[in-house]
């Protein structure tokens, strides 16, 4: 069913992966200026979707993983980190509280992985199910200041002081949508989940009311810009949630969960060693080359993408060696260690 939507993308210019990913739409140019003045919709179908059922799929998720979530209703949704015993980190997911299930956004190629984990930890007695829902449901993000007012001429009101992660069922042009708040990125913006049986009515809808397609790499200068870790970059198993900068989808209040002894022993004892930073360079450097702050090595780039004022990058820094303003080389540039929107960084305490 998806391929109507494919079809769709290619009459509007964009070349697709042998996997069917859009990766340009040859509007780079005019979808910058309108993340500033409008809107842009970028199709992340590419992403996994896991349904979570049964009566005790908040006590399992919230044992699970960083957030917490046994007193969340319906209509709400956060981001949260699936880790290691030791704080390793696996993935960063987006939950929706439905009424019936949780609906977990995860990174590409990163559903089954995520479902083969939590069967590990469902026993007999868990009356909890899971379902990929991946192939089912088209996920689309609109992004910029202008995304509200597409939806809008779309018939869908939205209401300005909406939190981040609320969630509900619209009627998208008799298609049933979950719209929920939030891009995916430290933008304003809103995650449509579409039944892919109407992904192409919904994405020529959205694209004919002024929303300008983008493809997976511009997408990909966004997160590096934005400083969104990705799996196999920023998110591996060297490195914890508070290393990559996600303390906002950690409860430090929660009980035991997976991890819980090691982060907050990091938290307590502030032992985060190394920090997730963005970087400014201003030649050619690839994602794996060290960080050297003069003649000392003071980490590792993750990831790099061409920028409009050239190459953006993200990178672990150890966090005696400093942080933003920090100059650096990495590969044959030089370097500047910046702030990023998405990461958060700094110690709390419990009931802070």
């Amino acid at each position: 069913m998806m391929q109507a939507l494919r079809d769709l993308q290619q009459t509007q210019g964009a070349t697709l992966t042998s996997d069917g990913v859009p990766m340009s739409f040859g509007q780079d140019t005019a979808a910058l200026k309108a993340l500033s003045t409008g809107a842009v919709v970028v199709d992340r179908s590419h992403w996994g979707v896991i349904e979570m059922t049964g009566r005790d799929r908040l006590r399992f998720i919230h044992n699970q993983t960083t957030n917490t979530f046994t007193q969340r209703q319906p209509g709400e949704g956060c981001d949260t980190v699936f880790v290691t015993s030791t704080a390793r980190t696996i993935d960063l997911t987006t939950v929706y509280v439905t009424e019936e299930a949780l609906l977990l956004i995860t990174s590409p190629g990163q559903d089954q992985r995520l479902i083969d984990w939590m069967d590990r930890y469902i026993f007999p007695a868990d009356q909890v199910s899971l379902a990929n829902l991946t192939q089912e449901i088209a996920v689309f993000s609109l992004l910029g200041p202008g995304g509200a007012g597409i939806l809008e001429k779309l018939g869908i009101e939205v209401k300005s002081d909406l939190s981040y992660g609320h969630n509900r069922v619209v009627d998208f042009q008799n298609a049933p949508v979950r719209l929920a708040v939030g891009s995916g990125l430290g933008l304003p913006g809103y995650t449509l989940l579409v039944p892919t049986e109407a992904a192409a009515q919904v994405w020529q809808s959205l694209t004919d009311t002024e929303a300008i397609p983008i493809g997976e790499t511009l997408w990909q200068q966004l997160r590096v810009q934005q400083g969104r870790p990705a799996p196999n970059h920023e998110l591996t198993e060297d490195y914890n949630p508070l290393e990559a900068g996600l303390w906002q989808a950690i409860s430090f209040d929660k009980g035991c969960y997976i991890g819980q002894e090691t982060i907050a022993r990091l938290n307590t004892y502030q032992g985060v060693k190394q920090q997730l930073w963005g970087i400014q360079l201003n030649g050619t450097a690839r994602s794996g080359e060290p960080i050297w702050s003069g003649d000392e090595k003071v980490g590792l780039l993750t990831s790099v993408v061409e920028g409009t004022n050239g190459s953006l990058g993200l990178g672990y820094i150890r966090t005696k060696a400093g942080g933003a303003g920090l100059e650096i080389t990495a590969g044959d540039a030089k370097g500047l260690v910046i702030d990023v929107p998405f990461l958060a960084r700094g110690y709390l305490t419990a009931g802070s």
